[in-house]
């Protein structure tokens, strides 16, 4: 398997090379050269599987020729082993047609863990071959720093800087990045929003200037590999409820797009999804995008959900790829001009493309707290604010009659409601406690660097940190 750009220039990479780039050299995302697709019959057999196996069934034809199906294998179990439920990502009722896919079981209580933790192990994996220091950079709107630091945290030959905006993240997900204090972890908390900081991060990778000091890779989900790992739990899930016998919608939180493209690659290789709900808060630019064709950038609004306080999703850039038949030349122009103008309007083509699988919802606070005080008083489960507004966009589409009652729709959990213990309290009158393994995590000590919101500055502090490349 090789992986080939969104923008068409830069060179094709097989899978140990796209995990350690992590964005191309073009400014592009990395993509399969072509879909790998399963039979039905082939999806059947996965029926039953534990979870380790099945991730192994699906991302073997994406690490072909970089890792052996008993190496893809043993990284599995090291990485799932640290979960705390045996089913990894189980699955939990809330009444006859909705149903929660729970991806908070692992060491950081969030769904980023599931890739994560895998990612650790390929990055130590890789490295071990090669006389290679990694310097990887990464910005976070909350969940995505704390599951990379605690994945890569000691590791040999890998440095972490970390950025995120400075107030803008709860409690628990800052302590859970600022509180790792091996040495080879950097929490940079930034004066700006998240988009400020994903945009210093793009900037970096592109300075030639600056990256061709040091080998750099990234953790956030414009790393391939974060996103294989994720299309494992739409055919865990799917396969529980029926699958490939029967259709199944997912309504998922969407951020960065990410976690939702993940639910499109599944549906690709065969995994018969009904629909894939992309569901915003109030930072809605993709489901202006979907409903309207208007990809146009606002301004952040801080909510109480901050992982969704996005106005520029990276990973959309690999639909919009796809969407217009893979053309690298056509999707870099017109990022480019996004970049420029934070605005884009899609085609009429592209919108009938993604009309096929996805619809979208705008939850506002109200709905939120809506969802998450049903889901205690109808089926005792408390939800975080991203799943409440995963849950209310499926409530209202069903309701609507977008989303057929009689499929079955899994709204993705994505993080343990403890980590947003202040939001949860104010919905619901309960407060969440943390986990036992984590119950200590307001006695440790932090240790972070505040710094202004201006790329040299930050670039700056990465540098005089950072350990350069050899020869």
């Amino acid at each position: 398997m090789d992986y080939i750009s969104t923008r068409g220039k830069a060179a094709a990479l097989d899978f140990e090379g796209v995990t350690l780039a992590g964005l191309a050299s073009d400014g592009g995302l990395y993509v399969p050269r072509s879909w790998p697709k399963f039979t039905q019959a082939e999806i059947a057999a996965m029926a039953g599987l534990p979870y380790v196996d099945l991730a192994v069934r699906i991302m073997a034809p994406y690490v072909a020729g970089s890792l052996t199906e008993e190496e893809l294998h043993g990284l599995c179990q090291a990485a799932y082993g640290r979960f705390s439920h045996k089913a990894v990502t189980p699955l939990a009722q809330l009444d006859e047609t909705n149903w929660l896919l729970e991806l908070f079981h692992g060491p950081t209580l969030a769904f980023k863990d599931v890739a994560l933790q895998l990612l650790g192990h390929m990055f130590e994996r890789f490295l071990n071959n090669r006389d290679t220091h990694l310097t990887i950079i990464g910005a976070t709107s909350g969940d995505t720093g704390s599951a990379a630091i605690d994945a890569v945290a000691g590791r040999e030959k890998v440095d972490i800087f970390m950025l995120h905006p400075d107030g803008r993240v709860s409690d628990v997900q800052r302590r859970q990045m600022t509180t790792v204090l091996a040495p080879n972890v950097h929490n940079i908390a930034i004066d700006g929003s998240f988009d400020d900081a994903q945009a210093m991060v793009k900037r970096m990778f592109g300075d030639p200037d600056f990256a061709g000091k040091f080998t750099l890779s990234a953790v956030n989900s414009i790393n391939w590999a974060r996103l294989m790992a994720q299309i494992v739990y739409y055919f865990a899930a799917a396969l529980q409820l029926g699958a490939p016998h029967r259709p199944v919608a997912f309504s998922v939180p969407t951020g960065n797009f990410g976690d939702v493209f993940a639910g499109y690659v599944a549906s690709r290789m065969g995994l018969p999804i009904a629909r894939l709900v992309v569901a915003t808060n109030v930072n809605d630019i993709l489901h202006r995008a979907l409903s309207a064709g208007d990809y146009s950038a606002g301004s952040v609004t801080a909510t109480a959900a901050p992982s969704m306080d996005i106005q520029v999703s990276s990973n959309f850039e690999r639909l919009l790829f796809d969407l217009e038949g893979r053309d690298g030349a056509l999707t870099a122009a017109r990022m480019q001009g996004f970049e420029s103008s934070k605005a884009m309007q899609l085609t009429s083509q592209m919108r009938t493309g993604a009309d096929g699988i996805f619809t979208s919802a705008r939850v506002d606070p109200e709905e939120m707290g809506i969802a998450m005080r049903k889901a205690w008083d109808d089926a005792g489960q408390v939800l975080d604010p991203h799943t409440a507004i995963g849950l209310g966009a499926a409530h209202r589409l069903q309701e609507e009659g977008t989303l057929d009652r009689s499929i079955p729709c899994v709204t993705l959990a994505t993080a343990h409601p403890s980590k947003f213990r202040d939001a949860v309290e104010r919905a619901t009158g309960l407060r969440p406690r943390l986990p036992a393994r984590v119950g200590d995590l307001f006695e440790r000590e932090e240790r972070f660097d505040k710094l202004a919101g201006d790329y040299t500055t930050v670039r700056d502090y990465i540098a005089a940190r950072a350990v350069p490349a050899k020869g």
